[in-house]
């Protein structure tokens, strides 16, 4: 059981950042194995500063913005067609405060409530059967390919006289595809997904927002310690996602990379905890951010 250790909230904890960054985020071992019918509920809270911005469009300068953030997620392992797989859930809730400059002005903002809920399907294809906790026991990685379709859903706060929302106020919907290859205690883990967004046709004063596709790729080297401990560094990279607003195409191309750390530690055969942080590398349009945080998950079922 301690091999799969933190399986799960590794791969949600990112929503823990501030929620309108989606790209940029940090998930290592969101492509492994786990034994099929076990339900993981997890609880975490983060704390990010920095330059954070709604959408690369904003005519949001010099922002500095503090924001908490308390998620509360459900997740639940499956056999898909002798597959391992997963379905989740995420309900992030936030509070954000801080100053930014618009046209010369300095403008506060201090807002609190829900952001855009998220929901997840994922397979393996290759490498990780569906297996009982009684066969996962002999399991042993040594290959897995595996893809995952998520969907953002419009129902954060928002409101469109305001530059900074928790809430998107429009969909996307994010397809990737990942390969993970253990080495001994090491695991290398590749991912690559692309965000597709539908239009905000309530963006800043009645305005209409358009976004290209953003693409992002993901790198990460996960250290086995044992007994359900583990330790990863990651990296990650993201381009495009080019705005318009009315008609007026935007320069504001992406082109970032962050880098983070992630420790995994069981508590017992139902508890772990996380502790993770990231920050900026290189930034062309927002994500300049740090961030700090723990995530807590519980697990039952099929045995446990």
């Amino acid at each position: 059981m301690a091999a799969y250790s933190g399986t799960v909230s590794a791969a949600l904890a990112f929503l823990l950042v501030a929620p309108f960054v989606h790209a940029g985020e940090i998930e290592p071992r969101a492509f492994s194995n786990a034994p099929v019918g076990i339900n993981f509920l997890i609880a975490g809270y983060a704390y990010s500063e920095g330059g954070l911005s709604t959408v690369a469009s904003s005519p949001l300068e010099d922002a500095q913005l503090e924001m908490d953030t308390e998620v509360l997620a459900y997740a639940r392992t499956l056999d898909v067609w002798g597959k391992s797989g997963k379905f989740d859930v995420i309900l992030p809730y936030s509070h954000l405060s801080g100053t930014a400059m618009v046209a010369g002005q300095q403008v506060g903002r201090n807002v609190s409530g829900l952001n855009d809920p998220l929901f997840r399907f994922s397979t393996n294809f290759y490498g990780a059967p569906a297996l009982s906790l009684q066969e996962f026991a002999k399991y042993r990685q040594d290959l897995i390919v595996g893809g995952s379709l998520q969907v953002s859903a419009p129902l954060g706060q928002y409101d469109p006289d305001k530059l900074v929302n928790l809430g998107s106020n429009r969909w996307f919907v994010k397809p990737a595809l990942g390969i993970s290859k253990e080495l001994g205690s090491l695991t290398l883990e590749f991912s690559a997904g692309v965000f597709f967004f539908t239009d905000n046709d309530d963006y800043f004063r009645g305005s209409t927002l358009e976004q290209e596709p953003v693409y992002t790729t993901q790198l990460h080297v996960t250290y086995n310690v044992g007994r359900g401990v583990w330790a990863a560094v990651s990296g990650t990279y993201d381009y495009g996602g080019r705005t318009t607003v009315n008609g007026v195409e935007k320069d504001d191309q992406q082109s970032n990379s962050r880098l983070g750390a992630t420790l995994a530690l069981p508590v017992n055969a139902n508890n772990s905890i996380k502790l993770y942080a990231s920050s900026g590398v290189a930034t062309r349009i927002g994500n300049d951010y740090d961030l700090i945080g723990a995530a807590w998950q519980y697990r039952w079922g099929n045995g446990l």
